[in-house]
């Protein structure tokens, strides 16, 4: 490392000091914690995205957010190349830097770590860093030290692209490497052509049944909302109505947002009574995450929930129709690639009836352990491959050679056979692939494609949440003396320590009807995730109870204590 860089990187450092006393971790969602002790972790961050950016030669983004958490919260996260989170080798190196108590003991790390990874920090090599931030008060003062942790490194250049949704970085960072326009008008006319191309291929007869084509959308008073204020100018055969879009004075993800309203099934604030039977939508804080809902009755604040898995049944359902009429006729004349591996990706949390329901209507379901990563390398092997969680974060991934065959072969089918069934089959799945965000979940892009595919079939709200009951469920946590002492496998369906406790709880989801119950360590505190399922609430939430009680036996600290 030259002089001049290891003189600029610790008068930078020097200026931020680390929080005393507080250990932070880069997981899925990057580093998050209260906004006042980020300032530091920031910093860090904006080098650390100016190494990825020369070392993979690319363009990386940085995006500040604390997505669901409340607005007192904030968080930093880098987003990779392909448009995808940080690579998980780099993981454990952003929890050391961050963590670094002394601009000495920083500066050590990074002159290891920058001849481990062969990073020329010689100011030759450029470096160019897209940034932003959700709506978020102490947004702008934690971009500036982004910018100046950014600007410690020789030849890095930082952009600041200003308020975004965090799915729009993803696909900024994502197309600018593809070498593709990557600007946000760039990305709100791919998604409203894609969804007007969609509209125009809705076959004759559902086009006349006269749906509602009304959607009422909670904004979580974030930047979803915002942003969805501008998209729904370029729809025509759409109508949203967004609410709690940050004006109103509503504070971020209060009572609002995918996250309050999947976990609470009751209404967000900004909906009524009068809201009986309408189509009702929520994003999340930084639009990464949606869920469907409409209000059954007018004398209660409960909610009809379609979730994640919902969503993810009703494009796998689409996908394969769309499929077996691309393949239905002619096929002898058509190579291997017309017939797709299309996979569904889901974890152990995915409601059990939705899985079953999958299976049932033949595909092919894939189980990972928890978290958006799993999913996404997953999905990722597949032709097409689709992910959800129930929280509402997941999208549909497309294989670069599948999509080439597709262009082709619909080349083809336009000349010999332009307006065929098939033809329009192949036009709906290259529209979906431009349509859908390919780098992470983005409520905004599946909101449209939800809504052109209920279009497409003529279906209500009601008649889509009636694909499948959902199992009733419950889910605990259990205060253990040491999480690391559960190893799981199968996908975390599985313990195989300590031993003995798998046993006793297969014992125990015997005594159930439809019992289904795994455990899980949490990535960040000491407890122990309990999930159970049953064919009533009541036996759920009885098999939970036992399941933790089993679950304290073995690891509680009344085990330590015997």
């Amino acid at each position: 490392m030259k002089e001049e860089q290891r003189l600029l990187l610790l008068h930078s450092s020097s200026l931020f000091s680390p929080p005393q006393g507080v250990k932070l971790s880069y997981g899925t969602a990057g580093f998050r914690a209260d906004a006042s002790i980020l300032k530091s972790t920031v910093h860090r961050v904006g080098i650390l995205a100016a190494l990825r950016s020369l070392k993979t030669q690319s363009v990386v983004g940085l995006m500040i957010t604390a997505s669901h958490n409340k607005v007192t919260d904030n968080g930093v996260k880098i987003v990779d190349p392909s448009g995808g989170m940080l690579t998980q080798e780099w993981e454990p190196f952003a929890d050391q830097l961050a963590n670094a108590q002394t601009p000495e003991a920083f500066l050590s790390l990074m002159t290891e770590f920058v001849e481990k990874e062969q990073i020329p920090l010689d100011g030759v090599q450029s470096a160019e860093i897209l940034l932003g931030r959700d709506t978020r008060p102490s947004g702008e003062s934690l971009l500036e030290a982004a910018k100046q942790g950014i600007s410690s490194i020789l030849g890095a250049i930082a952009l600041d692209l200003g308020i975004l949704t965090t799915p729009q970085l993803h696909w900024m960072v994502r197309a600018r490497n593809k070498g593709m326009k990557a600007t946000e008008p760039a990305y709100f006319e791919q998604i409203s052509s894609s969804f007007r191309c969609l509209v125009d291929l809705i076959p004759n007869e559902t086009k006349s049944s006269k749906m509602d084509n009304t959607v009422v959308v909670d904004g979580a008073d974030g930047v979803g909302g915002e942003k969805l204020e501008v998209l729904k100018t370029m729809l025509t055969s759409l109508v949203i109505e967004v609410r709690n879009t940050g004006k109103g004075g509503g504070l971020l993800n209060d009572g609002v947002g995918a996250d309050y309203v999947q976990k609470e099934k009751v209404v967000p604030r900004g909906f009524c009574s009068n809201d009986v039977g309408l189509r009702c939508a929520s994003l999340d804080g930084d639009a990464d995450r949606l869920v469907y809902f409409s209000v059954p009755t007018n004398s209660s604040r409960k909610i009809d929930l379609v979730d994640g898995d919902k969503i993810l049944s009703l494009f796998a359902l689409f996908i394969k129709e769309q499929l077996s009429i691309l393949t239905k006729e002619g096929t002898e004349n058509l190579n291997n690639n017309s017939h797709a591996r299309l996979g569904v990706i889901q974890t152990a949390y995915a409601n059990g009836a939705s899985t079953d329901y999958l299976k049932q209507s033949g595909l092919e379901v894939i189980f990972t352990p928890t978290g958006v990563k799993h999913l996404h390398e997953k999905a990722a092997q597949f032709d097409i491959g689709i992910y959800f969680e129930a929280n509402g974060h997941g999208t549909i991934l497309f294989s670069e050679s599948w999509l080439s065959w597709l262009e082709a072969r619909n080349n083809e089918l336009g000349f010999a056979s332009e307006g065929s069934e098939q033809q329009k089959a192949a036009l709906r799945l290259l529209s979906v692939s431009k349509l859908i965000n390919q780098a992470v979940g983005d409520a905004l892009s599946c909101l449209l494609l939800v809504e052109v595919i209920l279009q497409h079939k003529g279906w209500s709200i009601h008649k889509w949440n009636e694909l499948y009951q959902d199992l009733p469920s419950r889910q605990l946590k259990v205060k253990v003396v040491d999480r690391t002492a559960v190893a799981t496998t199968n996908a975390e369906t599985v313990a195989i320590s300590p031993p003995g406790i798998q046993e006793a709880i297969d014992a125990e989801t015997a005594k159930y009807p439809r019992g289904r119950c795994f455990i899980r360590p949490s990535g960040t505190e000491d407890v122990i995730r309990v999930y159970a399922e049953a064919s009533t609430q009541e036996a759920a939430d009885s098999l939970a109870g036992s399941v933790a009680k089993i679950v304290d036996r073995f690891l509680g600290f009344s085990s330590s204590q015997q």
